[in-house]
């Protein structure tokens, strides 16, 4: 990474699961914001929540170093949202995606029915009914989607082009929704 870079691309990207959730519509796929601070080699850093929401914890939030994600097997898609200043752009980012509420847990295990569902309320716990109307789950698509891309935004750190007045991006033709991906 050369010493002048003052801005990174920004993108989200689709992970295929190993295992779909009975619960959801499928299909359903492990949603990242990754910047890519590392051109040249194509690595960065990505921004998720992990876990499950069967656990008592919920999803938490992680920002990882990563290498470049089209090495992974389970890529699926990488789509450019914008881009980001470089300047001290992790510790930023860190800060305002803390404040998103992560899923909490929902779902427990039912005993009446030996399976693990969607629950109403955890205390006290109580089960949907069959055929009641079901809250949607949220999960790390969810999230990324209606919390993080949007508090991104609103603090000024996701932007619809570089951060360079004057300047253009280093990839001409790479404008924020462009994509790849598994079709």
């Amino acid at each position: 990474m050369s010493s002048d870079t003052t801005s990174y691309r920004v993108y989200k990207l689709k992970f295929e699961l190993a295992m779909q959730d009975p619960d959801m519509p499928a299909p359903r796929f492990h949603h990242v914001i990754f910047v890519e601070s590392n051109p040249t080699d194509g690595s960065g850093v990505k921004f998720h929540v992990t876990g499950d929401i069967t656990s008592g914890s919920g999803m938490k939030y992680e920002s990882t170093s990563d290498p470049n994600p089209a090495s992974s097997d389970t890529n699926y898609t990488k789509e450019l949202l914008g881009y980001t200043s470089a300047k001290n752009f992790k510790a930023l980012w860190d800060a305002t995606l803390t404040a998103c509420p992560t899923p909490p847990q929902q779902k427990a295990f039912n005993v009446r029915t030996m399976k693990t569902e969607p629950f109403k309320t955890l205390n006290p716990l109580t089960f949907y009914e069959p055929g009641e109307e079901r809250r949607p789950l949220r999960k790390c698509t969810e999230w990324t989607e209606e919390q993080a891309i949007p508090a991104l935004r609103k603090a000024g750190l996701l932007l619809a082009s570089p951060p360079r007045p004057g300047s253009s991006s280093s990839g001409a033709g790479s404008r924020p929704g462009s994509s790849y991906g598994k079709k």
